[in-house]
């Protein structure tokens, strides 16, 4: 594996949301970051993009949708006329709507004017509205942006019948709030939990108040995997965020994320990165060096 196509970038963590377009380059190495993206495609007969490995090849006017986290590239497209959107994290996840939204919606990585054609042009009209303001000089543009960033997800989600069959075989909505909020109540308790003594699935289970069993059954629906592949994730997303910090050891670092021991923190990152822990750590110092 060629590790030096695989990048990190962060905008300000200060902000909640950044626009950008005007790019010559046709490319962009595949990276990822803890904030999201949305991608509005521009024109030309060729716009090819890859998320999770999988490649796209996309019209102008199609979406591609980048959750935080996720490996992404654009192999060959238009940057000078597409617009992309970035928003933080921590602004989804302050919002009840928004994170069942970004859990709902997980799977989905575009939206093709062709087959979604209603919601599509509505989302594009939001999108230019949000470039507008982003590029003027109002003192408030940033707000107004977020406003417009919600009302983009909320149209998402108002077609979100067109979507159930596409990304899951049992229907989503057939859950009540109240079994989102407590889903999202043991996740977000786990992200901010790692080093807790019991994270075992039947603890996580009376955390909710349901059944083991049914537990494992919407916890897989409404995330996209079972339990012990999502705690991995979040396991390796802290794993990450910690080997940025090169005072840190790798035991530290295993264990502040979850990990029992070395051994099965190297199979896990491995696994899911390519890389082991410590060859990522390289990576991560040889992009800061080049950029310094």
């Amino acid at each position: 594996m060629d590790y030096s196509r695989y990048e990190i970038y962060d905008f300000d963590n200060s902000s909640a949301f950044n626009l950008s377009t005007g790019y010559k380059e046709r490319s962009y190495n595949a990276h990822w970051h803890s904030y999201g993206e949305i991608l509005l495609v521009g024109p030309g007969d060729t716009n090819v993009f890859m998320v999770n490995q999988k490649e796209y090849k996309l019209t102008e006017g199609d979406f591609v949708l980048i959750w935080p986290m996720e490996m992404h590239a654009i192999i060959d497209a238009d940057r000078e006329e597409s617009l992309v959107i970035q928003f933080s994290n921590a602004f989804i996840n302050s919002l009840f709507d928004l994170r069942r939204i970004m859990h709902f919606y997980h799977n989905l990585h575009v939206l093709c004017i062709n087959v979604h054609q209603q919601l599509v042009c509505k989302l594009r009209v939001i999108a230019e509205n949000m470039r507008d303001i982003f590029f003027s000089d109002m003192v408030d543009r940033e707000l107004r942006c977020c406003m417009l960033l919600m009302e983009f997800m909320l149209t998402l989600d108002e077609h979100r019948d067109e979507f159930v069959k596409e990304l899951s075989t049992e229907s989503r909505t057939s859950y009540s709030d109240d079994v989102m909020r407590r889903m999202i109540m043991v996740t977000d308790y786990i992200k901010n939990n790692l080093t807790a003594d019991d994270l075992s699935q039947a603890s996580m289970a009376r955390m909710a108040g349901v059944s083991k069993d049914y537990f494992s059954r919407i916890f897989k629906n409404i995330t996209g995997m079972n339990y012990s592949k999502w705690l991995n994730t979040i396991r390796l997303e802290k794993a990450t965020i910690l080997l940025a910090q090169e005072n840190m050891t790798l035991t530290e670092v295993a264990m502040l994320s979850g990990f029992q021991s070395i051994p099965s923190f190297n199979r896990v990152f491995r696994d899911e990165k390519g890389m082991s822990p410590g060859e990522y750590r390289a990576l991560f110092t040889d992009v800061k060096d080049s950029n310094s």
